[in-house]
């Protein structure tokens, strides 16, 4: 299903919700600056996976995250 945005997928998804949640609170509020691109609950996942990486990559190369 297709949402206006991060914050109606978190309210009308309790799955999403879960999901968001279970994050750490810096996560979190990574995902929030991109709230208006984030329309289901693969975006979601896959947003949150790519930082997971991004953040790897970075501390691989020596820069703080």
């Amino acid at each position: 299903m297709v949402y206006e945005n991060l914050r109606d997928l978190l309210l009308n998804s309790s799955s999403a919700r879960r999901y968001f949640l279970s994050l750490p609170v810096s996560r979190q509020m990574e995902l929030h600056r991109y709230g208006g691109t984030i329309r289901s609950a693969a975006q979601l996942r896959r947003l949150a996976d790519s930082l997971d990486k991004y953040r790897h990559q970075l501390e691989l190369g020596g820069f703080p995250p």
